[in-house]
This record gives structure tokens, sequence and C-alpha cells, in this order.
């Protein structure tokens, strides 16, 4: 549960206001006594930063009941279409909430997951851009494995790489959720298929909870070599944030009071640094990943924390990293 007097304990004066964002990594749903729909958000994104567009992706939010169990998820893409149209109107501001919607297929399907991918570019035929299938697995109990139940090594099946080339027939995306020690199968899946945009979420995953509690450094070192791998790949890029959820283990919902923007840089920035320097400004994009990470830190920090990391940057890079890359990768304009 989100503890609102806990997030609002930490109050900042927003940097570089007027600096354009699109968020590209969002979610929405109402489920489980839990609610987080465009009010909501909308609550999160008016603190102060110039949050112009978003993109939305998939969190198994509103599957339909009245349809075959695989094209279930298309619900979810007429949901968010049906948002995104009451933000296209205007009436709730200037921010343009998924304006790409990024749904989930089982690609597990073979070649028979295209009549799904079909049903979601028809429900959103401007904003439907791509899917998620997540596939993060881990032998420990004290990991949860991702909520499609995912294998080990899932995405090297046959039957995962045969739907996963539907996406490049369709001229979909692939949004990759994993944990640090399966990017080797990324590597992978972009070499097989180096046509496919392939965007990597919240930095790959490292996790600090479990086997790898309190072995940060550890964790680092061996997520740098295998993330380092997916420099060749030119259709791979990269999503920055999403790295305070619990399973990172920094354990920021358990301290007395939220992260400020300068505690972020401190503990996480090596992360952000490593990945522009790296892949640079055109392969990299910011993500809030709200309202996940929002059990840790506010929104308005969250923002200033990257803009603090990117202050010694270009005007070029800056705009690239808040806006111009997510809005070319998922094709917004």
């Amino acid at each position: 549960m989100i503890k609102k007097n806990w997030l609002n304990s930490i109050v900042e004066e927003i940097l570089d206001p007027g600096r354009e964002i699109c968020d590209p990594h969002h979610h929405l749903w109402h489920r489980n006594g839990s609610r987080y729909l465009l009010e909501d958000f909308l609550d999160d994104t008016r603190t102060g930063h110039n949050v112009l567009s978003t993109v939305y992706v998939e969190c198994e939010s509103m599957y339909s009941l009245d349809v075959a169990e695989e094209f279930a998820p298309v619900g979810e893409t007429e949901f968010v279409q049906g948002v995104a149209a009451m933000s296209s109107s205007g009436g709730f501001g200037d921010c343009r909430v998924a304006k790409g919607i990024v749904g989930f297929a089982d690609l597990r399907l073979g070649r028979a997951v295209k009549d799904v991918l079909e049903s979601h570019i028809e429900a959103a035929p401007k904003r439907f851009k791509g899917i998620r299938h997540a596939t993060g697995w881990h032998e420990s109990s004290e990991i949860r494995n991702s909520h499609s139940n995912p294998k080990k090594s899932e995405m090297l099946t046959d039957s995962f790489l045969e739907g996963f080339g539907v996406l490049q027939e369709l001229n979909l995306s692939f949004d990759a959720w994993c944990y640090h020690e399966q990017i080797p199968e990324i590597v992978k899946l972009a070499s097989i298929y180096p046509e496919t945009v392939i965007i990597l979420d919240h930095f790959g995953g490292p996790l600090g909870i479990g086997p790898y509690e309190k072995q940060g450094d550890r964790v680092y070192e061996n997520w740098k070599e295998a993330v380092s791998e997916l420099a060749p790949s030119d259709n791979v890029f990269f999503k920055l944030g999403g790295i305070n959820m619990k399973l990172n283990g920094y354990n920021w919902h358990q301290r007395a009071h939220p992260p400020t923007s300068d505690q972020l840089v401190d503990l996480t920035g090596r992360y952000y640094e490593f990945c522009i320097n790296r892949f640079g400004s055109k392969r990299c994009m910011f993500e809030s990943n709200f309202p996940v990470d929002k059990a840790s830190v506010s929104y308005h920090v969250l923002w200033n924390a990257y803009k603090k990391l990117t202050r010694q940057l270009t005007e070029e890079e800056k705009s690239d990293l808040f806006h111009q890359t997510a809005e070319t990768v998922y094709k917004l304009n």
C-alpha cells in the first residue's frame, strides 16, 4: 500500500520545470482494492514537471472475460484506448496520456499469436505500438516470477521465438522485462531478430533481494558485464528507471522518510551513468514505472533526480533522454 503522508514528507523545488518529458512507462489499474486510474496518474504528473506524453505498458489490467483466453489481454488495450481518448480531448490537461500503448500477447502461441496482435491493432490502430511479454524468472522462492508465469530460459524456446518473429511482420516493438541474470537471453534474441525493436525495461532488473541481498557491488559488476554485450545490437534501447522497486533491494519503503533526489542519485546513479555513457542518449530514455515505484519515491522527486543526473550533458542529450528517444522509438509523432 502506498502511504501518501509518507511520500508527502519530502517535497522539493522542481528543477528545470520547462523541460519537455515523455514518460514511456507507466500503468493504470483498478483491482484487489488498489486503484490507479487516469486522475490518480495525473495527480502525480501535475506536481511540477512538464510531462507532455506517456506510453502505457501492460500490467494484466482489465482483461476481458468474454473471449477466448488468448484474446483476453485485448481488453486491456480497449480500456487504455478509452483512457487515451479521454486524455486527447484536452479536458484533462495538456498531457497526452497513453499516446502509445504496449499490450500483452502470449508469444508462446507461436504463429497463432498473429491473430491476437491484429486484434490489439484493431482496438487501437493509432496507438498500439507493441507488446511486453514479461519473462522475469528465478529459481529462488524469495524472488517472485513475472505474472506471465514464465519458465527458465523462456525467451529461447521454439514457440516463443516463433511468436516473436510475428512482431517484425507487423512492425511492432518488444518490451523486455527480465532479471539481470537473464540479460544474455536478450542478447541472443536481439541477434536472431535484428530488425525488431527491443526495449529493455528497468535496466534489465538488477536484483537486490533473496540471494542478492546486500550484494549491490557484485550485482552491479555482473549486470554491467552482461548489459555491455548489448552494445553491438542497435535494435536494443534502454529504459532508465524502475530501479526503486522492492526487488531492487534499496528498501526505500522501510525508511522513516522516502528518498530525496540527492539520495537517489547517490545510491542508483551509477546505473544511469553507465548506460548513458555506454549506449548514448539516442538509445536511452528515462521512465517513471509508476505506480510501482511510487511505493518508494514520489513522482516529482524521481524526475528531479533525473535532471540532476544530466546536469553535465548537452541540450541535445537531455532532449533525447527526457523526450525524443521515447517519441522516436515508440513512433509517437
